[in-house]
């Protein structure tokens, strides 16, 4: 079992969409991650997004290809600037589930759950990628078990 952490795709500018929905590119990118993982076997739970519109849209895309038996729903608490240590005691690795988000959210929340601290980088998020954690049954400690992204650098 694992928990799955993605950072949307990319947006367009406020200038065109103000709510900022999934540019084209970021539309391509997301299916292209969404595909690949439906076609390795993974398989997710539940998807939970911020209710931001692009974050919206990328947990859809996913949901498409991964069909999650428990659907897609907004949670509170996703946003860029929210505490991650509210999220964070609540997530357990048995449920296999999928969180979208947005930075810096996402990389402060990989940071707190392995090394307890929000200020210590890592992971280095791409739009529309998916991070992989899961905890030591023993231990209980989380670990980042693999990465996919949309580019490798």
């Amino acid at each position: 079992m694992a928990l799955f952490l993605v950072q949307h795709g990319k947006s367009l500018s406020k200038d065109i969409d103000p709510e900022q929905d999934l540019s084209k590119e970021g539309i391509l990118e997301v299916e292209r991650i969404a595909n690949t993982a439906r076609r390795n076997g993974i398989r997710i739970s539940r998807i939970e997004h911020s209710g931001k519109k692009r974050a919206q849209r990328t947990a859809e895309i996913f949901a498409a290809a991964l069909n999650p038996r428990d659907g897609v729903q907004e949670r509170s608490g996703l946003k860029p600037l929210d505490d991650v240590t509210a999220i964070a005691d609540q997530i357990s690795s048995k449920d296999n589930l999928m969180l979208v988000g947005h930075l810096p959210f996402m990389e402060r929340l990989t940071s707190y759950l392995i090394t307890g601290s929000t200020d210590k980088p890592v992971f280095k998020f791409q739009n529309g990628g998916i991070l992989c954690m899961d905890q030591d049954m023993d231990t209980h400690t989380w670990f980042i078990k693999w990465a996919l992204m949309p580019y490798i650098e």
